[in-house]
C-alpha cells in the first residue's frame, strides 16, 4: 500500500523530508522576531546566517532590517518555496546534521537556528556547524520549545503530549531541551556569556527557549 505525502502541521507521513507547505512567517516565528532582533542589534556586523530556513521568510523579514543573509535547510520544499519568494536572498539545501563546506567557516557575524534543533537526532553536529560559521566573537541564536517539570507536567495531566510532540509527523520534533540540558550542550561548544530568556506565556510554561551565546 502507497501512503500519500501530506501536511497538516501536525502530521507528515511517509515524507523523505520535513514538509513545507506554507508561505510566511509561522506563529513561532512572530514570537521570537522581538528578542531575535534586539540581540542582533547588539552585534556590529551584519552578515548572518539562517540554519534551517525553512520557508524562508523569517530569512526574508531579518534581510528587510538591513542584514545580509544567507539560509539553509535541508528540506526541499521550504528551499523552493524560498527561492520563488524571495530570489535576492541566496538559499542552499543544507543537512544541518552533516558538514558545513570551509567555504562558510568564519564567515558570519551571527548564525541564527530558530525552531530548528528539536527535529535532530544529532543537535550537536549543528550546533558545531554554527560554531564554525562564526567569525572569532560572533553571536549564536538558538531558539527551541521548552521543556521543564511544570510545563511537562501540565502537557501529562491534558493529555497534550501529541500535540505538542508530532509523533506521527516525519521529521517532526524528537528532542526535547530543559534550560540545563540546552545550556550544557551550550557549554559543550565553549561558547562564551550565554544569555536564556523564555518567550509565550509564563516562564515556568514558556512556549520556547532563546539562548544566545558568543564565540
Amino acid at each position: 500500500m502507497s501512503i500519500k505525502p501530506k501536511s497538516d502541521r501536525n502530521r507528515s507521513i511517509a515524507s523523505d523530508e520535513y514538509i513545507w507547505d506554507i508561505e510566511g512567517l509561522t506563529g513561532i516565528h512572530k514570537l521570537v522576531t522581538e528578542p531575535v532582533i534586539k540581540k542582533l542589534n547588539s552585534i556590529s556586523g551584519n552578515h548572518i546566517l539562517d540554519l534551517g530556513c525553512g520557508n524562508g521568510s523569517f530569512t526574508h523579514m531579518l534581510s528587510s532590517k538591513g542584514y545580509s543573509m544567507v539560509g539553509m535547510d535541508y528540506s526541499f520544499t521550504g528551499i523552493e518555496i524560498a527561492k520563488k519568494q524571495f530570489p535576492l536572498i541566496h538559499f542552499e539545501q543544507h543537512d544541518a546534521q552533516t558538514t558545513l563546506s570551509q567555504e562558510h567557516f568564519g564567515k558570519y557575524d551571527a548564525v541564527i537556528s530558530i525552531e530548528v534543533i528539536e527535529h535532530l537526532l544529532l543537535p550537536r553536529k549543528m550546533v558545531g556547524n554554527a560554531y564554525n560559521a562564526l567569525k572569532p566573537g560572533g553571536l549564536f541564536i538558538l531558539t527551541t520549545p521548552f521543556h521543564g517539570y511544570w510545563k511537562n507536567l501540565a502537557l501529562a495531566v491534558t493529555n497534550k503530549f501529541d500535540d505538542h510532540w508530532h509523533p506521527l509527523r516525519d521529521f517532526g520534533h524528537i528532542k526535547f531541551f530543559s534550560k540545563s540540558t540546552i545550556l550544557e550542550l551550550f557549554d559543550e561548544f565553549n561558547f562564551q556569556s550565554v544569555s536564556f530568556s523564555t518567550v509565550g506565556r509564563i516562564p515556568l510554561f514558556a512556549w520556547s527557549m532563546v539562548v544566545s551565546a558568543y564565540k
